[in-house]
């Protein structure tokens, strides 16, 4: 008995050592980073600047519910211009999924802009944003963005996926 248990372990040991070790990883690159500005370069974030929105929400349009909130965060670079990183969490529909190396998905979010003045609601502003994304074997990416039906950003190797959207 001990020498059948010391067979199946021997010819298990040798099954595993035949593998290669190419096995590829997928890379995930799906940050994006938007930046709100007018059409003098001022950002439309910082809430303490006159005219700027003071607080936004994103609602995920192909959620289970009606009220569907995606997760985000808001961030400042070094010159505190602020920005929107998102990272995931809106649900991914497939647009072009037939071939399995290199697949077409997208999210929708409902963006609400709140614009006020002393604690007053001035405006609230509703817009669409789109997020493409593309999968293949080797990589799962943001590949374009739309704000508005407008595309705003296309995906180049290499770079980081940031939207300026100039309103």
């Amino acid at each position: 008995m001990r020498n059948i248990v010391f067979g199946i372990l021997v010819v298990c040991l040798a099954v595993l050592s035949c593998r290669t070790g190419d096995d590829d990883l997928q890379k995930i690159d799906q940050i994006l980073n938007i930046y709100m500005k007018n059409g003098a370069g001022r950002d439309l974030l910082h809430q303490k600047k006159d005219q700027t929105y003071f607080t936004y929400s994103m609602n995920d349009v192909n959620g289970i519910k009606d009220i569907a909130p995606v997760s985000s965060t808001l961030r400042a670079t070094a010159d505190s211009t602020l920005f929107i990183e998102y990272i995931a969490g809106a649900r991914r529909i497939g647009l072009d999924t037939l071939d399995p190396n290199n697949k077409t998905y997208h999210s929708v979010i409902a963006v609400s802009l709140i614009k006020k003045r002393n604690n007053t609601i001035l405006d609230t502003i509703n817009e669409k944003l789109e997020i493409q994304y593309r999968m293949t074997p080797s990589v799962f990416e943001v590949s374009k963005v739309y704000y508005n039906d407008t595309l705003r950003f296309t995906k180049t190797p290499g770079a980081s996926n940031v939207v300026t959207i100039v309103k």
